[in-house]
């Protein structure tokens, strides 16, 4: 599945164009790499988003075309959250 619809079923984001822009400005981050918006994700994956200040780390455990907002939580789990100042996040 590509990384922009992805993020929109789990609702990481809540628009896939939201989603699009963020890999634009490379802020999403698959395995290491910055990801463009058709770049496809993995059960198993890593995934780092840049949201504001807060550096999300995630892991792709499941991939669904669809998911109700309770089913959607259980696509990926949150291995860290923090907070950064945009000038350290690499």
């Amino acid at each position: 599945m590509r990384i922009d619809k992805y993020l929109k079923v789990t609702r990481l984001t809540k628009r896939r164009e939201t989603a699009k822009e963020l890999c634009e400005d490379g802020d999403v981050i698959i395995n290491g790499k910055v990801a463009k918006p058709m770049t496809e994700v993995k059960v198993g994956d890593e995934l780092v988003l840049m949201l504001g200040k807060h550096k999300i780390t995630s892991k792709v455990l499941e991939i669904r075309e669809f998911a109700r907002k309770d089913e959607a939580k259980g696509m990926y789990e949150i291995v860290n959250d923090e907070i950064i100042s945009r000038g350290e996040e690499q």
